[in-house]
């Protein structure tokens, strides 16, 4: 599959292209700076050594990664309105998945932003009324993600209002080694889930520990809306504790 992820050069951005790029797909990791997006492109490919296929991993303008079927949103949530915007004819009719958090710091803790509509995937939602937008990865380990001598295992809430794209997001998902995609409802969701990342950065730098989330008491593994998937969910039973920091769509513990 062709995924463009816009915006990828922060910490998550660059995990999910590393990933997914490792997992068989083409990526096309977007900036406002093509030539700099290439040259982070060129320092994850010799990090992943010899991992990734040739051409799996390209950078390239956010117009350019704007262009696949599949795309991620992955500027800090300040930013989304801004650059969708700039974007929406490209995005019509597109997936676009919204991993972004809005995330303030007081001292040693993260709190929630509610920003208007009352999520980030929401506004992106009320921006790209042409768009199908799904919220999920909000509590991804972005620090280590780009590390694929790193393992590691996570559930990743997913919610959308529209269930094929939300199907299609935890396909793709299912594909990462370590990701166990669970199928989260509607859009309305989407608020909560992205507040609750407050919670795991406030623990985490409490702690010094880099944990993320694990839901107990499912059939293992868990396809998108509940089917079992066999080994394609990531093989995995959830995530373990120090597996890395959750993502906040820009703003990083």
């Amino acid at each position: 599959m062709d995924v463009g992820i816009i915006g990828g050069t922060g910490p998550l951005g660059r995990g999910l292209a590393v990933r997914l790029a490792a997992a068989g797909h083409r990526v096309l990791l977007g900036s406002r700076d093509a030539e700099r997006a290439e040259g982070i492109c060129a320092e994850l490919r010799q990090s992943a050594g010899g991992a990734l296929a040739a051409g799996s991993l390209r950078g390239v303008a956010n117009a350019d990664a704007a262009l696949p079927d599949m795309v991620v949103l992955a500027t800090p949530w300040e930013g989304a309105l801004d650059t969708v915007a700039e974007l929406a004819g490209a995005l019509q009719g597109s997936t676009v998945v919204s991993v972004g958090n809005a995330l303030v710091r007081h001292g040693r803790e993260a709190h929630a932003v509610v920003p208007p509509r009352g999520s980030v995937a929401a506004m992106v939602q009320a921006a790209l009324p042409g768009s199908r937008v799904v919220a999920a990865g909000q509590h991804l380990p972005a620090r280590s993600l780009a590390d694929l001598s790193r393992p590691f295992e996570a559930d990743v809430l997913v919610c959308a209002d529209d269930a094929d794209a939300r199907q299609d997001v935890c396909d793709l998902l299912c594909t990462v080694d370590g990701l166990r995609p669970v199928a989260a409802g509607s859009l309305a969701q989407a608020a909560a889930i992205e507040a609750f990342t407050a919670v795991l950065v406030t623990v985490n730098m409490g702690h010094r520990a880099h944990s993320t989330l694990h839901l107990a008491g499912m059939t293992l593994p868990v396809h998108g809306d509940g089917r079992p998937s066999g080994a394609a969910a990531g093989g995995g039973s959830g995530p373990a504790g120090g597996t890395g920091a959750p993502a906040g769509g820009g703003r990083r513990p």
